[in-house]
C-alpha cells in the first residue's frame, strides 16, 4: 500500500492511524532517506498510542523508550550503527522478545537480526517540498 503526505502533520495523522494495528510485540522497520520522515511517522504513532510527551529521534542514545496506555514503546534509530553485530553487542535483541511495539529507523543496519515477520514502512521524497511517499508492507519479508 502506498500513500502520499503534503505535510509533517499528515505524515504524523498517518502515523497516528497505523497505531490503531499495533500491538506489543510488533516490530515497525523504517527505511528512507535522512529527514524523509521517518521520525515525524514515529511521532504520530506514538499520539495515535495516547503518549503525549516530547518525541525525538534517539539518534545518539541508539533507544528510547515510552510508556502509553497501549503498552511500552522502544524507538530506535540504528544510523550510527555500522552492522547487525554491533547492534548485538548493545543489547538490542532484549527488545524483540515481545513485550514491547519496536518502531526502527534506519532499519537496514539490522537487517540479519530482525524478526522475518515485521511491518516495513519505507518513506520517500515527493514531487513538492513537502510531500512524502509513504510505502507499507507487512508479513514475512
Amino acid at each position: 500500500m502506498e500513500i502520499t503526505t503534503h505535510s509533517p502533520e499528515e505524515t504524523e495523522a498517518l502515523g497516528a492511524r497505523l497505531a490503531q494495528s499495533l500491538v506489543p510485540g510488533d516490530v515497525v522497520a523504517f527505511s528512507g532517506d535522512l529527514g524523509a520522515g521517518k521520525t515525524a511517522l514515529t511521532r504520530g504513532i506514538l499520539r495515535g498510542l495516547g503518549y503525549p510527551g516530547r518525541v525525538t529521534s534517539p539518534t545518539f542514545a541508539i533507544a528510547n523508550e515510552y510508556d502509553t496506555p497501549h503498552g511500552r514503546v522502544v524507538h530506535c534509530d540504528l544510523y550510527r550503527i555500522p552492522d547487525s553485530q554491533a547492534l548485538l553487542d548493545t543489547g538490542f535483541d532484549e527488545y524483540l522478545d515481545g513485550s514491547a511495539i519496536v518502531l526502527i529507523e534506519w532499519s537496514e543496519n539490522a537487517a540479519g537480526i530482525l524478526p522475518a515477520h515485521r511491518k516495513t514502512v519505507h518513506i520517500a521524497y515527493g514531487n513538492s517540498n513537502n510531500d512524502r511517499i509513504v510505502t507499507f508492507e507487512e508479513g514475512d519479508v
